[in-house]
Protein backbone atom coordinates (compact mmCIF):
# COMPACT_ATOMS: atom_id res chain seq x y z
CA UNK A 1 0.00 0.00 0.00
CA UNK A 2 1.01 3.47 -0.58
CA UNK A 3 2.39 4.94 3.02
CA UNK A 4 1.52 8.57 1.37
CA UNK A 5 -1.68 10.33 -0.09
CA UNK A 6 -1.76 13.68 -1.58
CA UNK A 7 -3.67 16.44 0.07
CA UNK A 8 -4.75 19.45 -1.50
CA UNK A 9 -6.27 22.70 0.63
CA UNK A 10 -7.60 25.79 -0.77
CA UNK A 11 -4.91 28.44 -0.55
CA UNK A 12 -6.39 31.26 1.84
CA UNK A 13 -3.96 34.14 0.93
CA UNK A 14 -3.62 34.28 -2.64
CA UNK A 15 -1.11 36.78 -4.45
CA UNK A 16 -2.82 39.13 -6.96
CA UNK A 17 0.37 39.25 -8.96
CA UNK A 18 0.79 36.04 -9.15
CA UNK A 19 -2.86 35.71 -10.35
CA UNK A 20 -1.82 38.67 -12.72
CA UNK A 21 1.39 36.73 -13.80
CA UNK A 22 -0.53 33.32 -14.47
CA UNK A 23 -1.56 33.86 -18.12
CA UNK A 24 1.87 34.94 -18.77
CA UNK A 25 3.79 32.23 -17.16
CA UNK A 26 0.83 29.64 -19.03
CA UNK A 27 1.92 31.67 -22.40
CA UNK A 28 5.50 30.87 -21.69
CA UNK A 29 5.57 27.60 -20.63
CA UNK A 30 3.37 26.95 -24.18
CA UNK A 31 6.67 28.48 -25.95
CA UNK A 32 9.02 26.02 -24.27
CA UNK A 33 6.87 23.19 -24.92
CA UNK A 34 6.07 24.38 -28.20
CA UNK A 35 9.81 24.68 -29.18
CA UNK A 36 10.79 21.04 -28.51
CA UNK A 37 7.73 19.66 -30.16
CA UNK A 38 9.22 21.68 -33.32
CA UNK A 39 12.63 20.03 -31.44
CA UNK A 40 11.36 16.39 -32.53
CA UNK A 41 9.80 17.13 -35.99
CA UNK A 42 13.39 18.14 -36.95
CA UNK A 43 12.99 21.93 -37.13
CA UNK A 44 15.53 24.47 -35.28
CA UNK A 45 13.27 25.52 -31.99
CA UNK A 46 13.79 29.27 -32.21
CA UNK A 47 13.94 29.59 -36.28
CA UNK A 48 10.41 27.59 -35.76
CA UNK A 49 9.02 30.01 -32.53
CA UNK A 50 10.07 32.92 -34.39
CA UNK A 51 8.22 31.96 -37.78
CA UNK A 52 5.10 31.18 -35.66
CA UNK A 53 5.40 34.04 -33.01
CA UNK A 54 7.45 36.66 -34.59
CA UNK A 55 6.94 36.70 -38.63
CA UNK A 56 3.22 37.14 -38.35
CA UNK A 57 3.73 40.33 -36.74
CA UNK A 58 5.93 41.76 -39.05
CA UNK A 59 3.85 42.66 -42.09
CA UNK A 60 1.09 44.99 -42.52
CA UNK A 61 -1.18 42.31 -44.73
CA UNK A 62 -0.46 39.80 -41.74
CA UNK A 63 -1.64 42.32 -39.24
CA UNK A 64 -4.93 42.35 -41.22
CA UNK A 65 -5.20 39.46 -41.22
CA UNK A 66 -4.04 38.33 -37.48
CA UNK A 67 -7.14 41.07 -36.49
CA UNK A 68 -9.57 39.40 -38.52
CA UNK A 69 -9.19 36.11 -37.57
CA UNK A 70 -8.98 38.27 -33.80
CA UNK A 71 -13.19 39.49 -34.49
CA UNK A 72 -14.76 36.25 -34.35
CA UNK A 73 -12.43 35.47 -30.86
CA UNK A 74 -13.27 39.11 -29.12
CA UNK A 75 -17.06 38.85 -29.86
CA UNK A 76 -17.51 35.02 -28.95
CA UNK A 77 -15.28 35.49 -25.91
CA UNK A 78 -17.04 38.91 -24.80
CA UNK A 79 -20.57 36.95 -24.59
CA UNK A 80 -18.96 33.48 -22.76
CA UNK A 81 -17.74 35.82 -19.99
CA UNK A 82 -21.00 36.77 -19.17
CA UNK A 83 -22.15 33.48 -19.49
CA UNK A 84 -19.19 32.25 -17.08
CA UNK A 85 -19.52 35.16 -14.56
CA UNK A 86 -22.68 33.83 -13.58
CA UNK A 87 -21.76 29.90 -13.43
CA UNK A 88 -23.48 29.43 -16.78
CA UNK A 89 -21.32 27.17 -18.79
CA UNK A 90 -21.91 27.80 -22.62
CA UNK A 91 -19.81 25.37 -24.94
CA UNK A 92 -22.08 25.75 -27.80
CA UNK A 93 -20.37 29.40 -29.28
CA UNK A 94 -19.48 27.31 -32.21
CA UNK A 95 -23.43 26.78 -33.21
CA UNK A 96 -24.01 29.47 -32.41
CA UNK A 97 -21.63 31.07 -34.36
CA UNK A 98 -23.13 29.20 -37.36
CA UNK A 99 -26.45 29.63 -36.79
CA UNK A 100 -25.63 33.13 -37.19
CA UNK A 101 -24.17 32.74 -40.19
CA UNK A 102 -26.61 31.09 -41.93
CA UNK A 103 -29.95 33.44 -40.65
CA UNK A 104 -28.09 36.17 -41.63
CA UNK A 105 -26.99 34.48 -45.25
CA UNK A 106 -30.77 33.97 -46.15
CA UNK A 107 -31.05 37.37 -46.85
CA UNK A 108 -28.61 36.97 -49.78
CA UNK A 109 -29.41 33.71 -50.73
CA UNK A 110 -33.18 33.95 -50.98
CA UNK A 111 -33.58 37.74 -51.63
CA UNK A 112 -30.15 38.29 -54.06
CA UNK A 113 -31.68 41.24 -55.74
CA UNK A 114 -32.55 43.04 -52.49
CA UNK A 115 -28.97 44.48 -52.60
CA UNK A 116 -29.31 48.03 -50.50
CA UNK A 117 -28.16 49.88 -47.54
CA UNK A 118 -30.93 48.50 -45.32
CA UNK A 119 -29.56 45.02 -46.33
CA UNK A 120 -26.43 45.15 -44.35
CA UNK A 121 -28.67 45.94 -40.73
CA UNK A 122 -31.18 43.23 -41.93
CA UNK A 123 -28.43 40.81 -42.47
CA UNK A 124 -26.64 41.46 -39.04
CA UNK A 125 -29.52 41.77 -36.76
CA UNK A 126 -30.55 38.59 -37.47
CA UNK A 127 -26.94 37.28 -37.43
CA UNK A 128 -27.90 38.06 -34.13
CA UNK A 129 -31.17 37.23 -33.86
CA UNK A 130 -29.92 33.23 -35.07
CA UNK A 131 -27.42 32.93 -32.57
CA UNK A 132 -29.51 34.31 -29.52
CA UNK A 133 -32.64 31.61 -30.75
CA UNK A 134 -29.78 28.74 -31.04
CA UNK A 135 -28.99 29.54 -27.69
CA UNK A 136 -32.06 29.94 -26.15
CA UNK A 137 -32.44 25.67 -26.55
CA UNK A 138 -30.16 25.10 -24.42
CA UNK A 139 -31.51 27.87 -21.63
CA UNK A 140 -34.95 26.38 -21.72
CA UNK A 141 -33.56 22.95 -21.57
CA UNK A 142 -31.99 24.21 -18.31
CA UNK A 143 -35.22 25.56 -16.96
CA UNK A 144 -37.60 23.04 -18.16
CA UNK A 145 -36.24 19.76 -17.69
CA UNK A 146 -32.60 20.88 -15.13
CA UNK A 147 -31.09 19.76 -18.29
CA UNK A 148 -26.72 20.33 -18.25
CA UNK A 149 -26.31 23.03 -20.20
CA UNK A 150 -22.92 22.09 -21.29
CA UNK A 151 -24.22 19.06 -22.77
CA UNK A 152 -27.12 20.61 -25.17
CA UNK A 153 -24.94 22.87 -26.27
CA UNK A 154 -22.39 21.08 -27.13
CA UNK A 155 -24.70 18.42 -28.66
CA UNK A 156 -26.51 21.49 -30.61
CA UNK A 157 -22.80 22.38 -32.26
CA UNK A 158 -23.56 18.71 -34.18
CA UNK A 159 -26.44 19.73 -35.43
CA UNK A 160 -26.28 22.86 -36.79
CA UNK A 161 -22.95 21.75 -38.53
CA UNK A 162 -25.09 19.14 -39.93
CA UNK A 163 -27.81 21.86 -40.79
CA UNK A 164 -25.06 23.91 -42.88
CA UNK A 165 -23.98 20.83 -45.00
CA UNK A 166 -27.69 20.16 -45.78
CA UNK A 167 -28.47 23.84 -47.19
CA UNK A 168 -25.52 24.38 -49.17
CA UNK A 169 -25.36 20.99 -50.42
CA UNK A 170 -28.80 21.14 -51.37
CA UNK A 171 -31.28 23.87 -51.43
CA UNK A 172 -29.09 26.79 -51.29
CA UNK A 173 -26.63 25.30 -53.62
CA UNK A 174 -25.31 28.25 -56.13
CA UNK A 175 -26.65 26.65 -59.19
CA UNK A 176 -23.39 28.12 -61.20
CA UNK A 177 -21.01 27.12 -58.82
CA UNK A 178 -19.81 23.76 -60.69
CA UNK A 179 -21.57 21.49 -57.76
CA UNK A 180 -19.31 22.56 -55.32
CA UNK A 181 -20.92 22.42 -51.80
CA UNK A 182 -21.06 26.78 -51.28
CA UNK A 183 -23.73 29.49 -51.80
CA UNK A 184 -23.71 32.34 -54.02
CA UNK A 185 -21.07 34.98 -53.58
CA UNK A 186 -22.27 37.95 -51.46
CA UNK A 187 -21.71 41.65 -53.51
CA UNK A 188 -21.86 45.48 -52.40
CA UNK A 189 -24.42 45.80 -49.59
CA UNK A 190 -24.36 42.26 -48.59
CA UNK A 191 -20.93 42.43 -47.53
CA UNK A 192 -19.26 44.67 -44.35
CA UNK A 193 -17.29 47.78 -45.08
CA UNK A 194 -13.55 47.58 -45.19
CA UNK A 195 -11.50 49.74 -44.19
CA UNK A 196 -8.11 49.92 -47.20
CA UNK A 197 -7.21 47.58 -49.99
CA UNK A 198 -6.85 45.27 -47.18
CA UNK A 199 -9.72 42.73 -45.74
CA UNK A 200 -9.83 44.20 -42.55
CA UNK A 201 -13.56 44.78 -41.84
CA UNK A 202 -15.90 46.57 -39.85
CA UNK A 203 -16.29 43.60 -37.70
CA UNK A 204 -13.16 45.10 -35.61
CA UNK A 205 -15.78 48.03 -34.52
CA UNK A 206 -18.43 45.22 -33.37
CA UNK A 207 -16.15 43.97 -31.56
CA UNK A 208 -14.13 46.71 -29.41
CA UNK A 209 -17.46 47.79 -29.41
CA UNK A 210 -18.93 44.81 -27.30
CA UNK A 211 -15.51 44.20 -24.76
CA UNK A 212 -16.14 47.82 -23.82
CA UNK A 213 -20.12 47.68 -23.37
CA UNK A 214 -20.27 44.30 -21.52
CA UNK A 215 -17.31 45.81 -19.43
CA UNK A 216 -19.62 48.38 -18.60
CA UNK A 217 -22.27 46.29 -18.01
CA UNK A 218 -20.58 43.64 -15.27
CA UNK A 219 -18.68 46.59 -13.83
CA UNK A 220 -20.80 49.58 -13.93
CA UNK A 221 -24.04 48.52 -13.72
CA UNK A 222 -27.10 46.82 -11.47
CA UNK A 223 -27.30 43.94 -14.44
CA UNK A 224 -23.89 43.21 -13.66
CA UNK A 225 -23.95 43.42 -10.03
CA UNK A 226 -26.85 40.55 -10.61
CA UNK A 227 -24.93 38.38 -12.88
CA UNK A 228 -21.76 38.35 -10.45
CA UNK A 229 -24.10 37.97 -7.68
CA UNK A 230 -25.72 34.85 -8.19
CA UNK A 231 -22.61 33.35 -9.82
CA UNK A 232 -20.80 33.47 -6.54
CA UNK A 233 -23.79 32.10 -4.85
CA UNK A 234 -26.97 31.47 -5.75
CA UNK A 235 -28.41 31.60 -2.58
CA UNK A 236 -27.29 35.02 -1.69
CA UNK A 237 -28.76 36.07 -5.04
CA UNK A 238 -31.80 34.68 -4.47
CA UNK A 239 -32.12 36.13 -0.90
CA UNK A 240 -31.66 39.50 -2.52
CA UNK A 241 -34.48 38.88 -4.53
CA UNK A 242 -32.50 38.46 -7.74
CA UNK A 243 -34.30 35.60 -10.37
CA UNK A 244 -31.94 32.92 -11.58
CA UNK A 245 -34.60 32.35 -14.11
CA UNK A 246 -34.13 35.32 -15.97
CA UNK A 247 -30.44 35.39 -15.28
CA UNK A 248 -30.05 32.45 -17.60
CA UNK A 249 -32.05 33.16 -19.96
CA UNK A 250 -29.97 37.24 -19.98
CA UNK A 251 -26.73 35.20 -20.19
CA UNK A 252 -27.37 32.51 -22.79
CA UNK A 253 -29.20 34.99 -25.02
CA UNK A 254 -26.57 37.52 -24.43
CA UNK A 255 -23.12 35.01 -25.32
CA UNK A 256 -25.40 33.36 -28.05
CA UNK A 257 -26.23 36.89 -29.60
CA UNK A 258 -22.63 37.65 -29.75
CA UNK A 259 -21.60 34.16 -31.61
CA UNK A 260 -24.03 34.69 -33.80
CA UNK A 261 -22.27 38.44 -35.01
CA UNK A 262 -19.31 37.12 -34.99
CA UNK A 263 -20.81 33.89 -37.46
CA UNK A 264 -22.44 36.63 -39.91
CA UNK A 265 -19.02 38.69 -39.73
CA UNK A 266 -17.21 36.08 -41.00
CA UNK A 267 -19.43 35.68 -44.00
CA UNK A 268 -20.16 39.23 -44.67
CA UNK A 269 -16.50 40.71 -44.15
CA UNK A 270 -14.35 37.79 -44.96
CA UNK A 271 -15.63 34.82 -46.92
CA UNK A 272 -18.57 36.27 -48.89
CA UNK A 273 -20.93 33.76 -48.93
CA UNK A 274 -22.18 30.50 -46.92
CA UNK A 275 -19.47 27.54 -46.66
CA UNK A 276 -19.08 23.72 -45.40
CA UNK A 277 -16.14 25.20 -43.00
CA UNK A 278 -16.76 28.78 -41.70
CA UNK A 279 -14.89 28.68 -38.66
CA UNK A 280 -11.40 26.75 -37.57
CA UNK A 281 -12.84 26.32 -34.16
CA UNK A 282 -13.59 30.18 -33.03
CA UNK A 283 -16.38 28.80 -30.65
CA UNK A 284 -14.02 26.62 -28.84
CA UNK A 285 -11.19 28.61 -29.18
CA UNK A 286 -12.83 31.30 -27.57
CA UNK A 287 -13.23 29.74 -24.20
CA UNK A 288 -9.38 29.87 -24.14
CA UNK A 289 -9.54 33.22 -24.80
CA UNK A 290 -11.83 34.13 -21.76
CA UNK A 291 -10.06 32.09 -19.38
CA UNK A 292 -7.02 33.86 -19.69
CA UNK A 293 -8.43 37.44 -20.00
CA UNK A 294 -9.73 36.27 -16.31
CA UNK A 295 -13.22 36.91 -17.15
CA UNK A 296 -13.04 40.57 -18.38
CA UNK A 297 -13.90 41.83 -21.17
CA UNK A 298 -11.05 44.25 -22.19
CA UNK A 299 -8.47 41.88 -21.53
CA UNK A 300 -10.58 39.27 -24.15
CA UNK A 301 -9.53 41.92 -26.56
CA UNK A 302 -6.01 40.90 -25.84
CA UNK A 303 -6.04 37.98 -25.22
CA UNK A 304 -8.46 37.42 -28.84
CA UNK A 305 -5.30 38.41 -30.60
CA UNK A 306 -3.35 36.30 -29.04
CA UNK A 307 -5.14 32.98 -30.08
CA UNK A 308 -5.51 34.52 -33.52
CA UNK A 309 -1.65 34.64 -33.97
CA UNK A 310 -1.87 30.82 -32.97
CA UNK A 311 -3.86 30.16 -36.23
CA UNK A 312 -1.77 32.55 -37.94
CA UNK A 313 1.52 30.98 -36.73
CA UNK A 314 0.35 27.75 -37.77
CA UNK A 315 -0.23 28.87 -41.15
CA UNK A 316 2.83 30.90 -41.62
CA UNK A 317 4.66 27.37 -40.39
CA UNK A 318 2.82 25.12 -42.80
CA UNK A 319 3.76 27.17 -45.88
CA UNK A 320 7.52 27.78 -44.55
CA UNK A 321 8.20 24.31 -42.58
CA UNK A 322 6.19 22.06 -44.01
CA UNK A 323 4.04 21.46 -40.78
CA UNK A 324 0.67 20.75 -40.47
CA UNK A 325 -1.22 23.62 -39.49
CA UNK A 326 -2.82 21.38 -36.90
CA UNK A 327 -0.14 22.49 -34.70
CA UNK A 328 -1.70 25.24 -33.53
CA UNK A 329 -4.76 23.23 -31.82
CA UNK A 330 -1.60 21.66 -30.31
CA UNK A 331 -0.52 25.29 -28.60
CA UNK A 332 -4.35 26.35 -27.77
CA UNK A 333 -4.50 22.89 -26.29
CA UNK A 334 -1.07 23.28 -24.22
CA UNK A 335 -1.76 27.09 -23.24
CA UNK A 336 -5.45 25.81 -22.18
CA UNK A 337 -3.51 22.91 -20.09
CA UNK A 338 -1.06 25.56 -18.94
CA UNK A 339 -3.42 28.10 -17.65
CA UNK A 340 -5.25 25.61 -15.91
CA UNK A 341 -1.97 23.96 -13.88
CA UNK A 342 -0.84 27.64 -12.97
CA UNK A 343 -4.09 28.58 -11.71
CA UNK A 344 -4.35 25.40 -9.39
CA UNK A 345 -0.98 25.71 -8.19
CA UNK A 346 -1.78 29.22 -7.12
CA UNK A 347 -5.38 28.83 -5.66
CA UNK A 348 -4.27 25.04 -3.89
CA UNK A 349 -1.87 24.25 -2.02
CA UNK A 350 -0.79 20.56 -2.34
CA UNK A 351 1.78 18.53 -0.18
CA UNK A 352 2.04 14.28 0.80
CA UNK A 353 0.52 13.54 3.86
CA UNK A 354 1.61 10.12 5.42
CA UNK A 355 -1.28 7.36 6.10
CA UNK A 356 -2.35 7.18 9.98
CA UNK A 357 -3.97 3.38 10.16
CA UNK A 358 -6.04 3.77 13.37
CA UNK A 359 -6.42 0.13 15.39
CA UNK A 360 -10.30 -1.35 15.60
CA UNK A 361 -11.23 -1.77 19.00
CA UNK A 362 -11.18 -5.21 20.37
CA UNK A 363 -8.29 -6.06 17.90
Amino acid sequence: MIPYHLHIRKNQDISVLMRCLSPLIAIIMTMVCGGFIFYILGHHPLHALYLYFIDPLLHLWSLQELTVKAIPLILIATGLIICFRAQIWNIGAEGQLILGAIFGSSVAIMYPDWNIFFTTFVMIILGILGGALWAAIPAYLKLRFHANEILTSLMLVYIAQLLLDWLIRGVWKDPKGFNFPKSITFTDWQLLPVFGDGRLHLGIVFALLAAIIMSIILYRSYIGYRIVTLGLSQGAGRYAGFSQRKNIWLCLLTSGGLAGLAGISIVMGTIHQLQPSLSPGYGFTAIIVAFLARLNPIAAIFMGFLLALSYLGGETVQFELNISQKIANVFQGLLLFFVLLSDSIITYRFSLVKKTYKMQEGL
